[in-house]
């Protein structure tokens, strides 16, 4: 199994919208994604701004590409995203799980 790691930033007074939003696009597209094993927005309020991970489990590196492309190394992006983000990574990052 495999965790894809997202991180990124926006505005404190922006931190409950962004993660109704992200609920909605994201980590449901992340769901409906069949090898898709689950996945999670972690927030962290840091004086003004809000520290976002997204955390997802998948079977495989071809159930990510179903998912993200051919290029699995680069973040996924939704149309509102820009509007919210004041710091983002473009590239995520991937991890074996061991049980």
């Amino acid at each position: 199994m495999i965790a894809r790691i997202w991180r990124g930033a926006v505005r404190a007074a922006d931190a409950d919208a962004y993660v109704a939003y992200i609920e909605e696009t994201g980590l449901r597209e992340y769901r409906d994604t069949p090898g898709n094993r689950g996945a999670w927005l972690l927030r962290r309020m840091a004086g003004d701004r809000c520290e976002i991970v997204t955390l997802s489990h998948w079977d495989s590196l071809d159930s990510i590409r179903a998912f993200a492309g051919d290029d699995v190394e680069r973040a996924v992006y939704y149309p509102e995203d820009e509007r919210f983000l004041i710091e983002h990574d473009d590239v995520v990052t991937h991890w074996e799980i061991f049980e």
